[in-house]
């Protein structure tokens, strides 16, 4: 049944250290962490292992404050204490990409503090979109396929990358067929099941997921029309953490039947271009071609714009937006679609949030509020 994939999934993505256990465990591949907000898991999966995202959790912290200050993102430190505290022992090797200012501290103390876990560093152009910055991410991917062929002591040839490039396609497929189709059945995936499901494939194998999500998708396409009343809302940020935040939204009401998350649809809703045949030059057009990203040059800003079209196409009613607390990228373009929102008449909700967090009373107060005035 469907609907038992959806139960594993959701347990999966809220119980990562569990999921990772049994991947392990079933595939019999190493395991090499990469840190958010993108990185060429192919190449990871080239080379037989599973690339495990670092997305942090909830910890005390205290090791982490040696390396990093207190307001330094909640991922970026979590991960930080994990290490320190032996969490990822098992990793061969950590990709780590410098889009922000935490980030390229966490590369940097990452070596001094865990010598005996390879750092590789990413950098992406800033001006992708030269045909210097294309050369440049082209170069970048070939330069983490190099540095990880030292880590794991083995060769990964261009055919391995290819196999593994088609892999990946068919992941951001089913998932983009996924997140259509669940917005359709907002009483079946509700909220926290959405969200789950979309994180647990940063803890499994990509071919293992991609079978369960089509075997979701199948099963939702056999479902009658979604009979659900409650309130349809867009979500925004980088994750909807914790967990317990999704617990309020099905407490008053809220489905998410569309998003623009780190940890979801942005990973996977830009196609690659079919016309180009080299594998690297791919994966660089894929960086080449986003839209409305956060961490990536946009002159335009185009995610206010994306926001307000993606309401329209998935008759939501409004944007919730997930602020994790000092993620500077995130905070600097709020300001500049917040007021694309207002001017187009969408209401939306900001929370600012921290996965250290352990009272919900605010929020569940701001919340409620939130939905009484959308009903």
């Amino acid at each position: 049944m469907y609907r038992d994939t959806i139960e594993k999934m959701a347990f999966n993505g809220l119980n990562p250290g569990k999921a990772i256990e049994e991947t392990k465990a079933s595939t019999g591949k190493d395991l090499v962490g990469v840190f958010p907000i993108r990185t060429p898991e192919e190449i990871v999966y080239a080379a037989g292992c599973v690339p495990v995202g670092m997305w942090g959790g909830r910890t005390e912290l205290s090791l982490a404050d040696r390396y990093l200050q207190s307001f330094c993102c909640s991922i970026m430190r979590t991960n930080l204490e994990y290490a320190l505290r032996g969490v990822y022992n098992d990793v061969k090797a950590v990709i780590i990409p410098s889009f922000c200012d935490s980030m390229k501290c966490v590369i940097e103390n990452w070596k001094l503090a865990l010598p005996q876990i390879p750092t590789i560093a990413l950098a992406y152009p800033q001006q992708r979109r030269l045909q210097a910055g294309l050369e440049f991410t082209v170069s970048e991917i070939k330069r983490v396929k190099h540095e990880l062929e030292l880590a794991l002591h083995k060769i990964i040839t261009n055919e391995q990358v290819e196999e593994a490039f088609s892999v990946y396609e068919n992941y951001r497929k089913a998932m983009r067929e996924f997140t259509t189709l669940a917005a359709d059945h907002p009483d079946i995936i509700t909220a926290k099941k959405r969200y789950l499901i979309m994180k647990a494939g940063s803890y499994m194998d990509k071919a293992v997921y991609t079978d369960m999500i089509r075997e979701i998708n199948e099963g939702l396409k056999e479902e009658a029309p979604s009979t659900f009343k409650g309130i349809r809302a867009i979500v925004t940020g980088i994750m909807v953490e914790p967990a317990e935040i999704l617990d309020i939204f099905e407490e008053n009401g809220i489905a998410l039947v569309g998003d623009d998350l780190a940890i979801g649809s942005r990973l996977w809703r830009t196609p690659s271009r079919d016309e180009v045949e080299d594998v690297y030059l791919k994966m660089a057009y894929i960086i080449y071609d986003i839209e409305g990203d956060t961490f990536f040059f946009d002159p335009d800003k185009k995610k206010g714009s994306m926001l307000i079209s993606m309401k329209d196409e998935l008759k939501a009613d409004c944007v919730i937006v997930m602020m994790i607390k000092f993620c500077d990228p995130e905070e600097y373009d709020y300001p500049i679609y917040k007021a694309e929102l207002e001017e187009a008449g969408i209401p939306h909700l900001y929370l600012e949030v921290d996965e250290q967090m352990t009272g919900f009373e605010q929020h569940r107060t701001r919340i409620q509020s939130f939905s009484e005035m959308i009903l």
